[in-house]
This record gives C-alpha cells, sequence and structure tokens, in this order.
C-alpha cells in the first residue's frame, strides 16, 4: 500500500504532521487545511479540495505499561475472542485497542456494547451493584 501511494504523482505526502485546521465553508466545502510539523512546530497551509481522516493502525495502549497482556503490536489479548475479557480480572477492553482485523467505528461501537455487558454482569457476580 505504501509503495502505491508513494509513486502517485497526485499525492504528496507530510510526514510528522497534524491536521490543525480544515479550511472551507458551506458553498465551496473544504478549500484547505493547515498542517502544523510535530516535530518543527511549523505551520502550513495546503489547498485541497477534500480530506480523509486517519487515526493510524497503532493501538493506544502504550499507558497501561503491561499491566494487560498485549501482542508484538500492542494490541490487548482478548482471553475469549467472543467477550471482552483480558488477562486482567475486572478490565474490559474494546473497539481499536483490541482489534487488529477490522478497525472500524461500527466495529468498535458494537465491542464496547459487549464490554459494557461483560462488565455490568462481572459487576453482579461480585455484588458490586
Amino acid at each position: 500500500m505504501s509503495d502505491r501511494i508513494l509513486s502517485n504523482q497526485k499525492v504528496e505526502p507530510v510526514w510528522d504532521s497534524v491536521v490543525d485546521e480544515v479550511m472551507g465553508n458551506d458553498e465551496k466545502g473544504v478549500t484547505g487545511i493547515r498542517v502544523k510539523n510535530i516535530k518543527t512546530g511549523n505551520a502550513r497551509d495546503l489547498a485541497v479540495t477534500g480530506m480523509f481522516a486517519a487515526i493510524g493502525h497503532t493501538p493506544n495502549t502504550q499507558f497501561l505499561k503491561g499491566q494487560v497482556k498485549t501482542d508484538e503490536k500492542g494490541y490487548i489479548i482478548l482471553t475469549d475472542p467472543f467477550r471482552s475479557l483480558t488477562s486482567v480480572e475486572g478490565v474490559f477492553a474494546a473497539g481499536d485497542v483490541a482489534d487488529a482485523t477490522y478497525r472500524q467505528a461500527i466495529t468498535a461501537a458494537g465491542m464496547g456494547c459487549k464490554a459494557a455487558l461483560d462488565a455490568e454482569r462481572w459487576l453482579a457476580a461480585k455484588g458490586i451493584h
């Protein structure tokens, strides 16, 4: 995929940057974006007529500091693939941190529902609610 995008002359990669602002109006839609380089802090405006926003493919699990088992890529390992149970009792996982296959909002929402039900049932079994 990276070879395809990098060889496309219509695409200009903007490395080490985040979108700081989307510019446009109701009449023309998106007319530009302001990107900010996270290494230098410099910002620049790019004339564009649209944009795709993606969060990437690295799960945001570093804050766990190894307290829950993860795979080599950082995805939380579920002890039962049909539930949201993790390696730590009472800790449940859902969405992109536990789903290396689909990584979609709709599947994350479904997993979130499963995790909420698993947590509710766990609390009930403990007599906590």
